[in-house]
């Protein structure tokens, strides 16, 4: 579904010259969820501006569905970090959620029935007719995790989506993303700083290096496909597949070389 090769971003301007990303290739199959970690600084939220065509990139090419993204591509929606941004306080919930909708000049009758539908999906059926700013934080992300389900995308990009909400919201908005996939077959690039949620929510990860960014290591989260926090978190599997990406992480910062092979699977530990 998403193909990015030799990816390489360099920012210039003022009398500087910044390489971002150096040479990134990766991925991510169709109905795949996929983690992004890596070093704070490392380029991570350049990548995904670079995949949703909101930034040009300097040299390589992004393919979604076996085509160049040059620009927003249809079929692609996006959720970022400060949902308090990406909402307009002056319309309702519900207003919020059928925007995209109205700009493909959807019959309104449709765009009705998909907003019902995604808020439907994130818990908030009750809430269309109230202002974002008279929900708390974690309400006000899932009104944006629904806007971007109404839109019906292919591909769903997250830009640290839970980073300002506390760790209790972090967790439930943990489990709505993964239901969410598993119950529509979204395709998703989660982007995280957090390795313990990169491991919970993802079939794969992939540990950036420092910038100007690589990909350091693949992983396959090989943990059993019903998760939930209470025991995924405390098994030994998943303190085995955390260390392997904290690790990873951590050689980034110290500028460790990268790994000569591309791909790791880990190895299942012995019963």
């Amino acid at each position: 579904m998403l193909d990015v090769r030799g990816l390489r971003k360099v920012y210039e301007g003022a009398g500087r010259r910044v390489e971002a990303v150096r040479d990134l290739t990766f991925t991510v199959g169709a109905g795949e969820l996929v983690c992004l970690v890596g070093p704070s600084g490392c380029g991570k939220t350049t990548l995904l501006k670079c995949v949703a065509g909101l930034l040009a990139p300097t040299a390589g090419e992004i393919l979604l569905g076996g085509r160049p993204v040059t620009g927003p591509p249809p079929g692609m929606a996006v959720v970022f970090q400060e949902y308090g941004r990406s909402l307009f306080p002056w319309m309702r919930v519900g207003e919020n959620v059928e925007l995209p909708l109205k700009q493909q000049r959807m019959p309104k009758a449709r765009r009705r029935e998909l907003v019902a539908d995604a808020l439907r999906s994130v818990g908030l059926t009750d809430a269309a007719g109230a202002y974002p700013w008279q929900l708390s934080g974690g309400m006000q992300q899932r009104v944006a995790i629904a806007r971007a389900l109404a839109y019906e995308p292919d591909v769903l990009l997250m830009d640290e989506p839970f980073a300002a909400v506390d760790a209790q919201t972090r967790a439930d908005l943990e489990d709505l993303v993964r239901g969410l996939w598993r119950a529509r077959g979204i395709t998703v690039l989660f982007v995280t700083h957090d390795i313990d949620e990169a491991v919970y929510l993802g079939e794969r990860v992939l540990v950036l290096s420092a910038s100007p960014t690589v990909v350091r290591e693949q992983l396959s989260i090989d943990l059993p496909s019903e998760r939930d926090q209470l025991h995924t978190r405390v098994a030994p599997r998943f303190a085995e597949l955390r260390t392997q990406v904290y690790a990873q992480v951590q050689a980034a910062k110290r500028g460790a070389a990268v790994p000569a092979a591309d791909v790791r699977t880990p190895t299942p530990p012995a019963t």
